[in-house]
């Protein structure tokens, strides 16, 4: 009776067996892979500057005009230059993705000074050497636009461009005449100094580092042109019966290094990645 069963129950634990070897193997299911998102940088920014200012004159002219005659003669400066300056500026701007934005900015050179000469006859020599020397400043307000290159850690290069108008301020235009063989100078003249605004536009790079979230450094180059325009007026000079000026500057070129600083408002970003929820653990079924 036994062994009967024993028989019984090794004869159904090897069916179970076999039934259980049929059954199908659990499948693994994987989660998706975590997808890495960088957060956007978006808003509204206020930016301070201040640049170093290389200014390169593109030249001067001026008329003559002789009295009885009215005759006009064209005259050009022999030599022109102007002294390096400063220029200091603030704006607001819009950034619209992680690579767009823009600004509006407004820019004040401090005072420069103009030098020079034009070679001729002079009320006390055939020949002699007329020197002038007047002080000018301007600022410039001009709409730009950027493409941020991409960020690299903290760092963000950039290339921008820029168009809108400066107010250029002449004070003046100190004219003497000297004779070259050193017999004497005409008394000093002065051009009364003329104003206007004029066309710019401007080319910048540079790259911005981010100081905190919201507070980006601003390191660059910016060249800014200015057209030409009035720069004086003019005199009357009894001795040689005639009319000089006006005068006219034939615009700028000016090489400037930039830094300063911008702050963003809202989500400034700093290239973070986006908080993404931990991957599920695989699923059997």
């Amino acid at each position: 009776m036994k062994k009967l069963m024993w028989s019984a129950i090794a004869a159904a634990m090897l069916g179970a067996s076999a039934q259980a070897a049929d059954l199908p193997q659990p499948e693994v299911v994987q989660a998706p892979p975590v997808e890495v998102q960088v957060a956007s940088v978006s808003g509204w920014y206020l930016r301070g500057d201040a640049s170093y200012s290389i200014m390169k004159m593109r030249g001067a002219h001026y008329f003559i005009t002789q009295d009885g005659t009215g005759t006009v003669d064209n005259g050009t400066f022999d030599t022109t230059k102007l002294d390096n300056s400063a220029s200091i500026g603030a704006g607001v701007g819009y950034q619209f993705n992680n690579y767009l934005r823009s600004d509006v900015t407004l820019d004040y050179t401090f005072r420069t000074t103009f030098n020079g000469s034009t070679q001729g006859g002079c009320g006390v020599s055939t020949a002699c050497t007329s020197r002038d020397i007047a002080h000018m400043t301007m600022f410039s307000l001009l709409a730009n636009a950027y493409v941020d290159l991409g960020t690299y850690g903290s760092v963000t290069p950039y290339v921008g461009a820029g168009l809108g108008a400066t107010h250029v301020s002449w004070d003046g235009d100190n004219n003497t005449s000297c004779a070259n063989d050193g017999s004497g100078c005409d008394p000093t003249f002065q051009h009364e100094g003329r104003e206007s605004w004029r066309f710019t536009y401007a080319l910048m790079a540079g790259a911005s580092i981010d100081v905190t979230c919201n507070v980006k450094a601003d390191l660059g180059y910016r060249y800014r042109h200015v057209n030409g325009g009035p720069m004086f007026g003019s005199i009357y000079f009894s001795g040689s019966q005639a009319n000089v000026g006006p005068g006219f500057d034939n615009g700028f070129d000016i090489h400037e290094v930039r830094g300063g600083l911008r702050y963003q408002f809202g989500n400034g970003g700093c290239g973070e990645v986006a908080q993404v929820p931990p991957a599920p653990m695989p699923v059997y079924k």
